[in-house]
């Protein structure tokens, strides 16, 4: 028997709430529900961002320095900053990331140099990256790599900003939100299912390196 030969299997917004309210034995009936069901789905997806990163929203990107400036903003859809370098031509240097108290605690912070720490900031409506020292040059750039958020449901006819093996999740997800109205018998089995798909999903997405471990030397009375 032949296969399909194709994997492009996805589910539109409307597909994902049919789903979610079947699997709460229910069904859509009013416009009031799919705009509930949508919003619900954009909860969803901001409960996801405190649950990790999630490697098919890590992003590049690239910011010219100028010199006396030492605070710059990351793109509009960043959610938090996960490692940066300063960049000089075509050489890259690693950049230690600080807490706040530590910024703080700089007695200089427009002291001008190369600079090797950054300190970021989460704002309400935006992330900023402060470094120190304060860049002495124009012709430099920090490239950094940070995890954006998860882009809104949007139209019924969309599909979601969401790789495939987040869809069983997905779902589980807004039919676990859908139930706290439409069906509170099912909530708790419907929570668990989530939990576990949500899990195995994650564990998926994370990322993959090889691991040395190197046995320390050690002499007695030494």
């Amino acid at each position: 028997m032949a296969t399909s030969g194709t994997t492009t299997f996805d589910l539109n917004i409307d597909d994902i709430i049919e789903v979610a309210y079947e699997r709460c034995g229910a069904q859509v009936r009013t416009g009031y529900d799919i705009k509930s069901a949508r919003r619900n789905l954009n909860i969803l997806f901001s409960e996801w961002g405190n649950r990790g990163v999630h490697l098919w929203k890590v992003k590049n990107t690239t910011t010219n320095l100028t010199a006396g400036t030492a605070t710059y903003t990351a793109p509009s859809d960043c959610n938090n900053i996960l490692e940066v370098v300063f960049r000089n031509g075509s050489t890259d240097t690693s950049m230690d990331q600080i807490s706040r108290s530590e910024y703080q605690a700089i007695p200089n912070k427009s002291s001008t140099g190369t600079p090797s720490q950054y300190y970021v900031r989460r704002n309400l409506s935006d992330v900023e990256i402060s470094l120190y020292l304060t860049p002495d040059t124009t012709n430099t750039q920090i490239n950094y790599y940070y995890i954006a958020r998860i882009e809104d449901v949007g139209d019924y006819s969309n599909t979601t900003d969401a790789r495939y093996n987040f869809i069983p999740c997905m779902v589980s997800g807004l039919a676990y939100y859908t139930s706290f109205m439409h069906a509170p018998d099912r909530t708790q089995m419907l929570k668990m299912a989530y939990e576990d798909e949500l899990q195995r999903a994650l564990q998926e997405d994370s990322q993959t390196s090889s691991v040395h471990i190197v046995p320390r030397e050690y002499f007695p009375g030494s």
